[in-house]
């Protein structure tokens, strides 16, 4: 990297992460002082965000070329008050704990004090969730059934598509007029509420636009004040960038990456939604610019790189908000979940890896940021030569490029309704979720806890940690003569739990699309201005509701376990084994023995894979298809972020011989050191599942790096992610790093400051994890190869 790209980024490394009052105050301004007589919700929504964008303070770093931040400077952390509000308890803990830590001055711990908490007592999205539901929903997320994600994040996973790159603000302004005018108010009866809603995203676009203008002024000032002239000149570049987008179309490479970034600060300002908004395909959107700009002279390939660099830089000036209660155990990471997507096909199915691909991955590998994460996208359409390349920098123990099944994506997409087309531009955004970018809504409504469920099965509906019975009564397990008959149980189970949480979701967002509408992030997702629809209310292209399954692995094993001992073998009874997990195995070391010695998935057993099959079919069956509130329906992904292990800490001990707390599988992995059968076997069972039933699915490996060190190795890992795909595996991503590091780092953390794992769809710093999730990271599998 040359020297400038050096210093921003060892800037950005340097600064402490900090939480800005700036927007929580001024939202509060806005609303006590805007009176919301004559408006409605969505104007509202729009104009707090032209308030916000017309009056927040401007930043722009000494040495950038892209500007724009959501706070005062960067790595400085907006709240967002209106969805969940902080307590002064909570910001305290932000203030001084360990890890993760956000620095909270006592201006902001007095400004929530006197103004913010006052007014936001009662009146946030989280606080109208909880008084909606009723006493099932709140008794099985207490018990930790399920999660949801109403933490300062608004609904909105999701990721920007193609349109921003051919078409201005101004251009969609002329489109929302044209579709104002065509409103028919004598026969339909929602020309009120369109009307409402196309004069929002109206104000939105206006918003964003004086947005820019201001950084073209303040870049105008530095300019006069310039000495050097290079730099004025680049200042004066800068500000005619800001000038001309997002106004009007981008026509430079320079001008498509400040067009995208000035909407992703305008995005994530107006409510955040969860995961951080995200730029998709990127190599793909920008191809033409940069092929262009470097044909016609505009452009070198160095510049590029450097536009890039900083463009990554700026990503990682904005951490994640900070989340309060389970949401923090779930997720507790800097890390905001933006996943760039490399590769895969174009939209006519032909190789879409293209000479930008590999600068971005030179980006990557120098810039070695925890943001944005990145993955490759992988097609049989795509060279062996582009897996190479991203194993250059897997083989360093980044944790990224993490990597995907282009072809099993696109089955995915076109078996759930999306057009050829539309299938061919997705991708997945988060940690491995399928999406149709710029066209969908693909709502993540909260993990749910397989194993758990299990638990309350072997209790009659009773959950043993709070001695509630928030369960059905499917009959005492000692009675049940077959193994059909116990899983015909956890089935009934399933699905109870399936239906409260589903009721509860469609709650979620029938609040969402009444109180928290989202203009600027409809204002650029396909079919909203034709529909006149908020991206809360349904109005994109496509609407779906996630419901992210937990411990695939470890109910699996669970099952597999008590089919073989207590049906098949009859080596013990359900009493004893009830008993043994009653008291977490103390006093009953050879049951415990007995069940660590069962069948287990990830070693290619046929016992274990086909419960796999079974536990799969109860789950999907349960979820897929069942409408959600916004004219879609739901579908399930197996995906845990770092749920797992909040998940284990409220799970008794387990038939799999887990004692009670220890952290479930993640993803679709086996369950930590399980799998001993090396990384083959483990893809044959995962390739069991039926991933294209799915919105996605996550496989963790871990290899030893002298594995990987060699031509042989590196070509055995290409042969192993192809062979996988070809089993219509989703995703797969790999830890390079051995148990005798991190033991180090763990015992002298300020010696191993740098040091990167991959944890679950993200990668993190390993002395940041909590000691739980360090030690789930150390007892996964590392393979050699095989």
């Amino acid at each position: 990297m040359n020297s400038r790209v050096e210093r921003l980024r060892q800037k950005s490394l340097d600064r402490k992460v900090t939480l800005s009052h700036e927007r929580a105050e001024l939202v509060t301004q806005f609303y006590k002082t805007q009176p919301g007589v004559g408006k409605s919700v969505p104007v509202q929504r729009a104009l707090c965000l032209k308030h916000i964008l017309s009056t927040k303070k401007i930043f722009i770093d000494d040495g950038e070329l892209i500007v724009g931040e959501r706070a005062p400077q960067p790595k400085a952390v907006p709240t967002y008050p209106e969805i969940c509000l902080h307590s002064l308890e909570d910001l305290e803990v932000l203030d001084t704990r360990p890890k993760v830590a956000y620095g909270v001055s006592d201006e902001t711990k007095e400004i929530y004090e006197q103004e913010i908490i006052p007014f936001w007592r009662g009146k946030s999205i989280r606080e109208k969730i909880f008084a909606s539901m009723d006493p099932s929903w709140i008794d099985a997320f207490e018990a930790g059934i399920f999660t949801e994600f109403q933490e300062q994040r608004s609904p909105g996973h999701t990721a920007g598509g193609d349109l921003i790159y051919s078409r201005g603000f101004n251009d969609l302004k002329a489109d929302i007029k044209k579709h104002l005018a065509g409103l028919d108010f004598f026969e339909d009866p929602s020309a009120m509420d369109r009307q409402e809603v196309l004069r929002s995203l109206d104000i939105a676009a206006d918003a964003l636009i004086l947005f820019a203008r201001r950084h073209a002024k303040a870049l105008d000032r530095l300019a006069e004040e310039e000495k050097d002239p290079q730099r004025k000149d680049e200042l004066a570049e800068m500000a005619a960038v800001c000038r001309r987008v997002p106004e009007n179309r981008p026509r430079t490479f320079h001008e498509a990456l400040q067009y995208y970034w000035f909407l992703h600060v305008g995005i994530i300002t107006e409510l955040n939604p969860w995961d951080a908004y995200n730029p998709g395909r990127l190599d793909q959107n920008l191809y033409p610019f940069y092929k262009k700009d470097i044909e016609e002279g505009r452009l070198t390939k160095e510049r590029a790189k450097e536009l890039l660099s900083c463009f990554w830089i700026k990503f990682h000036n904005h951490p994640a908000p900070p989340k309060v209660g389970i949401t923090a155990k779930e997720s507790n990471t800097y890390v905001d979940f933006c996943l760039i997507n490399l590769g895969g096909v174009t939209p006519d199915n032909r190789d879409g890896v293209n000479d930008l691909t590999y600068l971005i991955l030179e980006v990557i590998q120098e810039m070695r940021l925890l943001q944005p994460s990145s993955m490759i996208q992988v097609s049989r359409k795509n060279p062996d030569r582009f897996i190479r390349r991203a194993l250059d920098i897997i083989a360093t123990g980044f944790g990224q490029p993490s990597v995907f099944n282009t072809d099993a994506i696109v089955q995915e997409m076109s078996l759930q309704g999306k057009s050829v087309e539309d299938a061919r531009k997705a991708g997945a955004s988060g940690c491995v979720e399928a999406g149709a970018f710029g066209r969908e809504a693909y709502i993540l409504t909260g993990y749910f806890n397989l194993p758990k469920i299990f638990e309350i099965t072997l209790n009659n509906g009773l959950d043993p940690r709070t001695g509630k019975k928030i369960g059905l009564e499917t009959g005492d397990p000692n009675t049940f003569d077959s193994f059909d008959k116990l899983l015909d149980a956890y089935s009934s189970q399933v699905r109870h739990f399936v239906d409260i949480k589903i009721k509860g979701s469609n709650i979620i967002e029938q609040i969402n699309a009444r109180y928290m509408p989202v203009p600027l992030l409809s204002l650029v997702t396909e079919d909203c201005i034709q529909n006149g629809k908020d991206y809360n209310q349904g109005g994109a292209r496509y609407n779906t509701s996630y419901i992210q399954g937990v411990g695939m692995g470890t109910i699996t094993d669970c099952l597999a376990a008590v089919k073989i001992h207590v049906y098949d073998q009859k080596s013990m009874t359900m009493a004893g084994l009830r008993a043994a997990l009653e008291e977490d195995f103390k006093g009953h070391d050879i049951i415990r023995h007995q069940l660590l010695k069962s069948p287990k998935y990830g070693n290619d057993n046929p016992v274990a894979d086909g419960i796999l099959r079974q536990v799969f079919d109860v789950y999907h069956r349960a979820v897929t298809g069942r409408p959600n509130a916004r004219g879609g329906v739901y579908r399930i992904n197996l995906l845990p972020t770092t749920c797992h292990v909040y998940f284990g800490e409220i799970t008794g001990a387990l038939p799999d011989g887990r004692q009670s707390g220890l952290p479930l599988s993640e993803g679709i992995s086996p369950v930590q050191g399980a799998d001993h059968c090396g990384p083959t076997a483990v893809l044959k069972s995962a390739g069991k599942i039926d991933h294209l039933r799915t919105g996605g699915t996550l496989l963790n490996q871990k290899f030893l790096p002298d594995f990987l060190e060699n031509e042989t190795g590196r070509t055995a890992l290409v042969h192993l992610i192809r062979s996988y795909f070809k089993m219509d595996g989703h995703h797969i991503q790999f830890n390079v790093v051995d148990e005798k590091t991190l033991r180090k780092a763990q015992k002298n953390p300020e010696n191993y400051r740098d040091l990167i794992v991959r944890v679950a769809g993200y990668s993190d710093y390993f002395v940041d994890l909590t000691e739980a999730l360090q030690e789930e990271v150390i007892c996964r599998t590392a393979h050699a190869g095989s």
